[in-house]
């Protein structure tokens, strides 16, 4: 895939879920979870430890799936990740080493961002989108207020984003939300429900 067909498929169903675990084995159990219950997009947290190893299982035991890297700070830690197989990277911050490193190999990348000057200057980096992180701190109507002003950025809230709340941020504008522990805990049953619900309740949010 391109880089934009690869964001696109990314954002189709308005969410993917972010999973951090203790061990590279309960991320990639955590990561199958989803994915079973409907789930086509993950991300896994290079804060995990094993975090490269456990990318590395998960894309070759699941090929279809759209599997990335998250807490990217760095162009070896985004080299690493992308050898490992990650279809996306995505910081919590904005570096331009990781977004170059990404671009150079056809990946992806989605910075962090929390101001519209940020936002600004990703896109000027050349960001395929944007992460609002955290946006716990903030609301919809904050994204909204903003996009009416940067309609051209596709914005990605993370960090503090709920099953009650996802719905609200794709109504004032987001391309699609980054879920961790509110959709990706709780082992798979339990997460497998979470996914079935807030899937439903996107599509009916479009």
């Amino acid at each position: 895939m391109y880089r934009w067909e690869i964001v696109a498929a990314v954002t189709a169903q308005r969410v993917f879920g972010i999973v951090r675990a203790a061990r590279p084995e309960e991320a990639v159990a955590a990561a199958e979870a989803v994915l079973d219950a409907g789930l086509r997009a993950v991300e896994v947290a290079l804060s995990t430890p094993g975090a490269v190893s456990a990318l590395a299982r998960l894309t070759e035991k699941r090929p279809e799936a759209l599997i990335g890297a998250g807490t990217v700070l760095d162009e070896a830690a985004a080299r690493a990740a992308i050898e490992a197989g990650a279809r996306f990277l995505v910081s919590p911050g904005l570096y331009p080493a990781v977004i170059r490193t990404g671009h150079r190999y056809g990946v992806p990348v989605f910075p962090g961002t929390a101001t519209p000057s940020e936002m600004v200057r990703a896109l000027e980096e050349g960001a395929d989108a944007l992460k609002l992180f955290p946006a716990s701190g903030l609301a919809p109507a904050w994204l909204k207020d903003v996009r009416a002003a940067l309609p051209q950025a596709p914005v990605i809230p993370t960090g503090g984003v709920t099953i009650d709340n996802a719905a609200d941020w794709i109504a004032a504008g987001a391309v699609a939300c980054g879920m961790g522990s509110a959709l990706t805990s709780g082992g798979a049953h339990a997460a497998g429900e979470r996914v079935t619900a807030l899937l439903d309740r996107l599509a009916r949010a479009r």
